[in-house]
């Protein structure tokens, strides 16, 4: 099974919550480059749930999801599951959140439970800010942490690079740096809601930037190399360390590729909600029913 990773084309952070959180704007995009998971069912009295492929990750987004929904659909069994890790950890690509994803989609199918799409949903917010986004896939308006989504129309399948050069960002760390920068909530509101109206047409804002990069001045350069690649639009994903640009031709992304491998630069694609979820009842499709969303198992009673 493919588990999706996500950018965000544009995160406007708009001040500290009284929850402790931070209000966000921001504009969530599936893309092409995902993990690689297997996921096996065996009916059983007791819960268990392994993982393999993530030995040096304690607390795994995955497993914590597998449990949720046993809570949540009321019996036992066996899970393993197995991660081929391609989405590098800790770049602002939401790796660990489309795996737990990816087990809140498939693990119903497979235990011939129905488990609505609220409840999923539900079940992701805790798990992480960026799970219940990958239950929607495409195109979508993420406001409050990012979990309160809108799905919006879809961008084109527009070609791109993604560059990921292997330097680790702490995400409470950056909003830490960021929380004393942060002023003018109305007016970042207002120029989001110009960028939603009018997407990938003026360029592309991460707040985060403006801390990480001072850090890392690796990626301010790998960010004008992009563009001078001839990228239409470059930007930092999330809190980062992964650079995305966006072009106008494929030739245009291999040359970037060519130049950039040193950089962990692959060619990605934008990700329609379409293509999200056809792929999902293709991978399933010897347990599902028709074309629903989410998937709806054959062995549902």
């Amino acid at each position: 099974m493919a588990a999706n990773a996500k950018i965000n084309l544009g995160l406007r952070v708009l001040g500290k919550r009284p929850d402790g959180y931070h209000e966000l704007r921001t504009i969530f995009q599936t893309i092409s480059l995902a993990d690689r998971l297997t996921i096996s069912f065996t009916p059983a009295d007791t819960v268990s749930v392994t993982v393999a492929g993530m030995d040096d990750v304690p607390d795994n987004l995955a497993a914590r999801a597998a449990q949720a929904l046993f809570g949540e659909m009321g019996i036992g069994g066996a899970v393993h599951i197995g991660i081929e890790k391609r989405i590098p950890m800790g770049a602002g690509l939401g790796g660990g959140s489309s795996d737990a994803a990816a087990v809140l989609l498939a693990l119903p199918v497979l235990a011939g439970r129905v488990v609505p799409l609220s409840r999923l949903l539900a079940l992701a917010a805790p798990l992480g800010s960026d799970v219940p986004f990958f239950l929607l896939g495409g195109t979508s308006l993420g406001l409050g942490r990012g979990e309160e989504l809108y799905p919006l129309a879809d961008f084109p399948a527009l070609p791109g690079v993604l560059l990921a050069p292997g330097i680790h960002v702490s995400t409470p760390e950056a909003y830490r740096a960021l929380s004393p920068t942060l002023t003018d909530p109305e007016g970042k509101k207002r120029a989001f809601e110009e960028s939603v109206r009018e997407p990938l047409v003026a360029p592309l804002v991460n707040d985060f930037e403006a801390v990480v990069f001072p850090q890392h001045a690796r990626l301010v350069e790998l960010k004008r190399r992009l563009l001078e690649h001839g990228a239409q639009q470059a930007l930092m994903s999330g809190s980062g360390s992964a650079i995305f640009g966006l072009c106008h031709t494929k030739e245009t992304v291999a040359r970037v590729v060519q130049f950039e491998k040193g950089e962990g630069a692959v060619a990605i694609s934008l990700l329609t909600r379409s293509r999200y979820r056809s792929q999902w009842n293709r991978l399933l499709q010897p347990h599902t029913q028709g074309d629903l969303w989410p998937p709806r198992s054959l062995y549902a009673q």
